[in-house]
């Protein structure tokens, strides 16, 4: 066990300070990778099918092929939190293109690689910032990538946009950053989607973002509670003059935003809406909602170089 965290390379367990990447491989090399993030939470995955259903089809869309079959795949993700220890994690499963055959620049000669590892659980808003709120800005010196560039709705390393938002949000003394894409409407922002509410309704952008299961999960307790919920364009002007406004992530669940560009969220505080929602995800999470089991017995006594492949 390693509190710092556990990873799974090339077929084998290791603590997470000993595991390596080639600086051959294109994951590294051109960003041609894809990942995804499920976290654990008290003992139990959040979500873990959606998550997995998600990575898979990233994967066939970059046209690459995972070395682990769907059973495997599981398997290995619960006994690497298993052999963390690990009761609240952030765990990352990741594929990369990998190493070209020598002198090659042809990527369908490339090995694709796999590798996971689950570390303690990372937060975008630590929780005590949450009950306060965060305060945001809109990014002005850059956009979100266009779509038709790099697919959103593929997770991917493509990140230096929302990089230069994050500097500016702190060059303007705020946390974060919103990205639009270009056009006047919202997109999303580093590791986040974004909901406003308005009038008691809540939306949130329809297409150009990373179709979360956070943010899905926000769909369905919206339903859960009667309340309103839209996928649709929303402008700047829409989200400048919001009641409410909140991001979702797996890395923190539903986060509340305060202050906008440096004016106000409404009073300045969260909204009635968003705190029932950030309310009832964590309760409902902590139940046991959408959780599978971590068999921690089951590897408790694994050495760390160990490989079941």
């Amino acid at each position: 066990m390693s509190a710092a965290g556990m990873a799974f390379i090339d077929g084998r367990f290791c603590p997470i300070g000993e595991a390596k990447i080639s600086v051959l491989d294109w994951g590294l090399l051109r960003s041609d990778a894809t990942y995804d993030v499920v976290h654990v939470w008290k003992g139990r995955f959040f979500r873990l099918d959606d998550h997995l259903a998600r990575f898979r089809r990233s994967v066939a869309s970059l046209r690459m092929t995972l070395p682990l079959a769907e059973d495997r795949l599981r398997a290995t993700l619960a006994e690497l939190v298993a052999r963390s220890g690990l009761r609240d994690a952030y765990v990352e499963m990741a594929c990369t293109r990998g190493e070209p055959a020598p002198g090659s620049r042809d990527p369908r000669l490339c090995r694709n690689r796999f590798f996971a590892f689950a570390v303690p659980f990372v937060w975008i808003v630590p929780p005590e910032r949450q009950e306060a709120g965060v305060d945001a800005v809109i990014a002005r010196s850059v956009h979100r990538i266009p779509p038709a560039s790099v697919d959103p709705t593929v997770k991917n390393y493509h990140w230096l946009d929302f990089t230069r938002g994050l500097f500016e949000a702190y060059d303007r003394g705020a946390e974060t950053a919103i990205l639009t894409d270009g056009t006047g409407a919202i997109a999303e922002g580093p590791g986040f989607n974004v909901f406003a509410v308005r009038g008691g309704a809540v939306t949130t952008p329809e297409s150009g973002v990373l179709e979360g299961i956070t943010r899905r999960t926000v769909l369905e307790l919206c339903d859960a509670i009667g309340t309103p919920v839209a996928l649709t364009r929303v402008s700047v002007e829409e989200l400048l003059t919001a009641d409410e406004l909140f991001l979702s992530s797996t890395a923190g669940g539903i986060m509340p935003v305060r202050s906008l560009d440096g004016r106000p969220v409404g009073d300045g505080r969260p909204g009635a809406i968003t705190r029932t929602l950030r309310r009832l995800y964590w309760e409902k999470k902590e139940a046991g909602w959408h959780g599978t089991a971590v068999p921690y017995d089951a590897f408790s006594a694994c050495g760390a170089d160990q490989s079941d492949l």
